[in-house]
């Protein structure tokens, strides 16, 4: 038997959900919408706000230090992106990249968005760019053979340490 730790993901699995048979409209709750309510912190895992996106970190990553950019405004259309949201989206991936690689000593990074539910976004609709840092070797059996990610530090440890380097270089 396997057994994995995960603590951050308990309030994933006793929160309230949607109906998952709902219609997600414009009038919709949207999760990315709804962390810019609550103070930046360990709570919504926001690191950075600029003027028109934001950098928080994936509540559930593919890998340790999985962030996310993601416009302020609610907007799931990327052609419909303003100039300034668009330079500012990519302005702040670099951030990422470089916050990245002096805190977590990533050797590449996976960048890129998924749209619309038919290229697999499952925040579909809140457009957001996903930074996904990736190191030597990081593709071991467990992920192979055992269809298993290995998060090697606590959500809320590289939160913390995430944090201090984006205050450092912003």
């Amino acid at each position: 038997m396997k057994s994995f730790w995960a603590p951050w993901r308990m309030e994933y699995i006793l929160r309230d959900k949607p109906d998952a048979s709902a219609p997600v409209t414009e009038g919709s709750p949207c999760v990315f919408c709804d962390l810019l309510q609550d103070e930046d912190g360990p709570g919504n895992l926001v690191l950075y706000r600029g003027e028109a996106a934001y950098v928080v970190m994936n509540k559930f990553p593919y890998s340790n230090g999985h962030l996310l950019v993601v416009p302020i405004r609610h907007e799931k259309n990327f052609e419909s992106l303003s100039d300034i949201e668009g330079a500012e989206i990519f302005r702040l991936g670099q951030k990422c990249i470089t916050v990245l690689r002096q805190t977590l000593k990533a050797d590449g990074f996976n960048m890129g968005l998924n749209l619309g539910r038919a290229a697999g976004a499952g925040i579909a609709p809140h457009l957001h760019f996903h930074v996904v840092p990736r190191w030597e070797n990081d593709h071991n059996f467990m992920a192979v053979l055992g269809d298993v990610r290995i998060i090697p530090e606590h959500i809320q440890t590289t939160y913390k340490n995430l944090k201090r380097t984006f205050s450092e270089n912003l």
